[in-house]
């Protein structure tokens, strides 16, 4: 116990004082310029901020609906649902955590598998879901995501993959990490049918993610400033010993070195995907 403990009274409140009463989430403040900037205007602009072009975070059912010409799409392999084969435990029980995040996010795990249509092209598309404990890589995220390149094959169409992640899964152990070569292996498949990849990197992608599919597709395409890399800059930062180049492991640092193939502003993501399908098919 502290010896001395400091103890405010509570200060009176006035009737007649005036509250605040502008509603929640009115405004939106970017973590980039620090603009405060209206909520409605952010959102017409497709969460991106009209000051400095920052490119704010999404769930995985708006991406869909920025992307798809339908209105509704069906949802693939909702069936696959997450197990805890380990009893993993940490702060809290894994199987309670996962409860949490499908009550308050309302997904099952962190990715949804759609398949449907970009500016008339037909495509099979799985979209990770940054809400979902960081978008990590689980045994249902790498079931559902070669079960959608598995449907690319059987329709004969291309594949689209957005990834946002954190990397592999840890309550999962290497069952998180199987997922990277079941996954590569069914993209080899892919190629050898002839059919295109595209690879939509978003911030962040990083760790196992990043190591496997994210990297492999025929087009890798990224957002402006997305963070992607294996391991973050403080890591490695830490082990080597040196300082990092600015903007290092964003989108724009890796285009300039060959990582990807171009970075794309939100807004024309989609005709830049579509004209990308129609050249590669």
């Amino acid at each position: 116990m502290p010896w001395f403990k400091k103890t405010k009274k509570p200060k009176a409140v006035r009737q007649d004082r005036q509250r605040s009463m502008v509603p929640e989430g009115l405004w939106t403040k970017c973590g980039q310029c620090r603009e405060v900037i209206y909520s409605k205007e952010v959102e017409r602009n497709q969460q991106v901020c009209p000051k400095c072009g920052n490119h704010f975070r999404i769930d995985a059912p708006r991406r869909i609906g920025m992307l798809l010409d339908e209105q509704e799409t069906p949802r693939l392999f909702d069936q696959v649902r997450p197990a805890d084969p380990l009893e993993f435990q940490d702060t809290k029980r894994y199987r309670d955590r996962l409860k949490s995040y499908q009550k308050s996010v309302g997904v099952a795990d962190a990715l949804i598998a759609t398949e449907g249509h970009i500016d008339g092209e037909p495509v099979v598309m799985a979209v990770m879901d940054y809400r979902f404990m960081g978008g990590s890589m689980g045994s249902v995220v790498g079931e559902k995501t070669t079960r959608a390149v598995e449907r690319a094959l059987e329709r004969k169409i291309p594949l689209v993959i957005i990834s946002a992640s954190g990397g592999a899964r840890m309550q999962e152990g290497v069952l998180s990490l199987m997922q990277m070569a079941k996954i590569s292996t069914a993209l080899a498949r892919l190629r050898e049918a002839g059919l295109p990849y595209l690879s939509i990197l978003t911030d962040p992608t990083t760790g196992g993610v990043t190591a496997s599919f994210a990297m492999l597709g025929d087009l890798n395409i990224a957002e402006p400033g997305a963070l992607i890399g294996f391991a973050g800059p403080r890591v490695i930062e830490q082990t080597i010993r040196q300082s990092l180049p600015d903007g290092f492991q964003r989108s724009e640092f890796l285009l300039e070195r060959g990582f990807l193939d171009m970075v794309v502003p939100r807004s024309e993501l989609k005709p830049t995907v579509a004209r990308c399908l129609r050249h590669l098919t």
